[in-house]
């Protein structure tokens, strides 16, 4: 089984299809159990059900810093 897609808030993640503005670089923006995602090439920004997102993201470009005193795993 593949391993699970791991991703967090300020991430630049490719997704499988690129945006209609030809851009295919997403940042996320909020977490939750729906995702918005901002389009790098034209700022538009859209909130994608969790499941749909997990599909439809290909890789994590760019991890966002962590805040200091934050370990990898959230703990």
């Amino acid at each position: 089984m593949a391993e699970p897609k791991t991703f967090g808030l300020g991430d630049i993640v490719q997704m499988k299809k690129p945006h209609p503005c030809g851009a295919n670089e997403m940042e996320i923006i909020r977490m939750g159990m729906d995702i918005r995602i901002k389009c790098r090439g034209c700022q538009h920004s859209v909130l994608v059900p969790r499941t749909k997102f997990e599909k439809r993201m290909k890789k994590v470009l760019v991890a966002a810093p962590k805040p200091d005193g934050e370990s990898a795993d959230g703990k």
